[in-house]
C-alpha cells in the first residue's frame, strides 16, 4: 500500500499452492498447511545489537520504544496469478521463530524463541488487506448479457464475485390460498473444475426493493422468513446451507432450497410486496431489516461467508421447462 513505507527485503519464497499441504519439518517444530519464510541473518543481528544499547534508549526498554525501533512486517504478494491462499494471522501457527545459540553450562547449545501475533487474548494485532481482481472477459461467465432474457446457466461467486437476479412474476397470478411451505430450489451444475474450486460455504437469498431512499443499499432480507438477532441469521433454517444429490450423469452436486413461505404467503395476501430476488454468495451483506408486523427498518450488516473470494458454483437458470435442474418455485399447500 502507498500508506506505508517499506524498509528492506527481509526474505522471500518462491512455492507452488498445493506444496502448503506439505508436513513442515523444522527444529523442535512438525507441522502442516504453514508457509515459512527465511529471514535475512541481517535481521537477526538488527534484534541483537539492539540488546547492547543500554539506558532510556535501549530498544527492549519497554513496548513504546520497540515499536519506534520495529514497526513489524508487510507480508505481500510479489506476482499476479490465479491462485488465492488465505493466511490465519491469528492463529497459534502464525509467529515469528528466532533460531539461536548460547552459552549453557560452559558449553553452546541452540534453541528457538516463537514469537506470536494473536498475544493479547486471543486478539490479533495484525491488519489484513486484500486486492482481488475478477477478469469476466473469457470463460463460460463472459456469455452472460443481462438484461430481461432468462438465462440457462448462472453463476455465483463469492467476494467481489457475481450475483443472480431471480424473478417469479407468475407468482403475482396465484389466487390466495394457505401455503405449507414454498422453497426455492437452486441446483449446481457439475462441470470437471468442480473438483478443484469448491463451492461457497453458504449461498444468500434477499430482495431488491426500489423505495430504499439512496445512500442505503436498496436490498432487505426476505420479509418474514429471515430472523436476525443482533448476531446471526436462521442460516439453516432459511436455507443457505446445501444438501447433496446426485445428478442424472451420477454426479454429486449441492442443492439449496430457501424457505420463503411467510413472504410468500403474505405476497398471496396482497399484504407484501412481490420482489426481484437477488442470489448472492457474499463475505458481508449491508441490508434492510424489519421484524413485521413492525413496519420501520434497521440498517444491520451481516456476515453470510467465514472468508471472502474462495467459493463459486455454476447453477441452472430457469430455462428450458424439460431440465429437471432448473431454478424453481416449489409451493405445498392448500386451497381455500
Amino acid at each position: 500500500s502507498n500508506d506505508f513505507v517499506l524498509g528492506n527485503q527481509l526474505g522471500s519464497r518462491t512455492f507452488l499452492p498445493a506444496a502448503l499441504n506439505d508436513s513442515v519439518k523444522a527444529y523442535l517444530d512438525t507441522t502442516f498447511n504453514q508457509l515459512r519464510i527465511r529471514l535475512d541473518d541481517a535481521f537477526g543481528e538488527r534484534l541483537l545489537k539492539y540488546d547492547t544499547i543500554s539506558g532510556v534508549n535501549g530498544a527492549y526498554v519497554n513496548d513504546s520504544t520497540f515499536k519506534s525501533k520495529f514497526k513489524g512486517f508487510a507480508v505481500q504478494s510479489m506476482s499476479s496469478g490465479n491462485a488465492v491462499m488465505g493466511f490465519d494471522l491469528a492463529g497459534a501457527n502464525t509467529k515469528l521463530a528466532i533460531y539461536y545459540r548460547y552459552n549453557k553450562n560452559v558449553q553452546i547449545d541452540t534453541t528457538v524463541t516463537y514469537f506470536r501475533f494473536n498475544s493479547l487474548f486471543g486478539v490479533s494485532r495484525s491488519g489484513a488487506a486484500q486486492y482481488v481482481v475478477r477478469d469476466h472477459s473469457f470463460g463460460e461467465i463472459a456469455g452472460v448479457q443481462g438484461g430481461s432474457a432468462p438465462d440457462q446457466l448462472g453463476y455465483v461467486q463469492n467476494t467481489p464475485g457475481s450475483f443472480l437476479t431471480v424473478k417469479i412474476p407468475d407468482l403475482a397470478n396465484v389466487t390466495n390460498r394457505v401455503i405449507h411451505r414454498a422453497e426455492l430450489i437452486v441446483e449446481q451444475v457439475y462441470d470437471v473444475s468442480d473438483t478443484l474450486f469448491p463451492t461457497p460455504s453458504y449461498l444468500y437469498l434477499d430482495a431488491y426493493d426500489p423505495t430504499i431512499a439512496l445512500p442505503k443499499k436498496q436490498y432487505r432480507t426476505i420479509p418474514y422468513d429471515v430472523i436476525y438477532d443482533g448476531q446471526d441469521f436462521n442460516r439453516v433454517a432459511f436455507g443457505t446451507v446445501a444438501t447433496n444429490k446426485v445428478d442424472a450423469n451420477g454426479k454429486v452436486v449441492k442443492v439449496w432450497k430457501f424457505n420463503i413461505s411467510r413472504y410468500v404467503q403474505h405476497v398471496l395476501t396482497s399484504t407484501s410486496t412481490l420482489y426481484d430476488l437477488r442470489l448472492s454468495a457474499p463475505f458481508q451483506v449491508l441490508t434492510q431489516y424489519g421484524t413485521p408486523p413492525v413496519v420501520s427498518d434497521v440498517t444491520v450488516g451481516m456476515f453470510i461467508n467465514p472468508t471472502i473470494v474462495k467459493g463459486r458454483v455454476r447453477v441452472a437458470g430457469g430455462t428450458p421447462a424439460s431440465n429437471p435442474q432448473r431454478m424453481r418455485l416449489r409451493l405445498v399447500y392448500s386451497k381455500i
